[in-house]
């Protein structure tokens, strides 16, 4: 299925409700499925109200009451009195029906979030919204739209390997809602990153929007680590961050960053950010003087970089097309420098170089002698680890 950026989205959404239709945005965990909805609501100058279905449990909506008059009983001629159970509603839904009210002309957004992360008890009370617009006797207000949003799983098209922890939904919700994919798009994303907020800042500080131009894969990689990856969400997190600790001590602030850094976008890009915001030496300077198999100097500057800096420079540098391994004397380099690792840092580079399959590709078909050498490193370190 086709997928969307955010800015397409923010068009679509209001004609598809317009239409008299339910939107189903579908999207991985924290690419801005949130922030898109707040935005369509702004556009529309609509008022927002969210339920976050996931932590939603059975009856929340509308729970069960007691009568409590005597008006609330019914006394029949031949069969006994009936008590008349009234129904209490969530929260939610009183202050989205008392804004109705006093707000009848203007459009309602209920923007029902992770709505197949909700368990199917939650999913099927929710049924009625979508189908009847109706929670047991309680009629939603004409002037309020519903909004779905929602993970992918494996059972829809294109989705095969995505594999979060939730319940497939209901063929009746997916032939009255219309879905609508949402991909990650770099230029949409910056776009927003700087925009002024209330504050007075972009809404991303400067040093993110600077990293991911030059490294725009890692906004959302297509290949990420098994457990800590970067989402966009993420990388606000670690925008935010970033401004809390410049308020700390150098020493302080040197002393955490790079953990704070792993705890938002994981090894292999964490990694490689904390690797880009201390730089004292930059992937170009790598591969300078390649007359010399490695010149003193440029020895001793990669030496006196941290561990996790070397292996972040060195996968950067393994994959930057500006100076491509297929020419001998960049492979030699390359492979130089691999070799003043540690064998765990050696096994490191190379298994994140080797999980990139059009680099692994592209030197496999490389016909010179060094860049051969190269990938026979490469290989031997992540077979063996010797």
């Amino acid at each position: 299925m086709l997928a969307l950026s955010y800015q397409a989205l923010k068009t679509v959404i209001p004609a598809i409700i317009e239409a008299g239709n339910v939107p189903n945005i579908v999207g991985e965990a924290g690419i801005g499925k949130s922030a898109l909805v707040a935005d369509v609501a702004a556009s529309m100058g609509a008022k927002l109200f969210t339920t976050v279905v996931s932590l939603s449990e059975k009856g929340d909506l509308a729970i069960p009451v007691p009568p409590l008059t005597e008006a609330s009983f019914v006394q029949t001629t031949s069969y006994g009195r009936l008590a008349d159970v009234q129904y209490g509603y969530a929260h939610t839904l009183i202050e989205l029906i008392q804004y109705a009210q006093t707000h009848p002309q203007q459009p309602i957004i209920w923007f029902l979030d992770e709505f197949n992360r909700g368990s199917q008890a939650v999913q099927s009370e929710l049924m009625n919204l979508v189908l009847q617009r109706q929670i047991n006797t309680l009629t939603l207000p004409q002037q309020v739209k519903l909004i779905l949003a929602a993970n992918p799983d494996a059972t829809m098209n294109g989705f095969d390997d995505h594999f979060y922890g939730v319940t497939a939904g209901d063929d009746a919700i997916k032939d009255r809602t219309t879905r609508l994919v949402m991909q990650v798009n770099l230029d949409d994303w910056l776009q927003w990153a700087k925009q002024i907020n209330d504050q007075g800042q972009a809404n991303i500080d400067r040093r993110v929007q600077n990293y991911l131009r030059e490294y725009p894969d890692d906004l959302r990689p297509l290949h990420p680590d098994a457990d800590l990856y970067p989402t966009p969400r993420a990388w606000t997190r670690v925008a935010n961050n970033l401004r809390a600790l410049d308020g700390l001590s150098k020493p302080v602030q040197q002393a955490v960053q790079f953990e704070v850094i792993l705890g938002d976008l994981g090894e292999t890009v964490g990694s490689r950010f904390h690797a880009w915001l201390n730089q004292t030496l930059t992937v170009p300077e790598l591969y300078e003087e390649l007359d010399s198999p490695l010149p003193a100097s440029l020895q001793t500057r990669f030496t006196q970089l941290s561990v996790a800096q070397q292996q972040a420079l060195l996968v950067t540098a393994g994959m930057t097309e500006d100076f491509p391994l297929s020419q001998s004397v960049n492979a030699a380099r390359l492979q130089a420098l691999i070799q003043l690792l540690p064998i765990d840092g050696q096994v490191a580079v190379s298994t994140t170089l080797s999980q990139q399959p059009k680099w692994l590709a592209a030197l496999q078909a490389a016909d010179q002698a060094a860049s051969r050498q190269l990938l026979q490193l490469v290989l031997r370190r992540i077979n063996v680890g010797d």
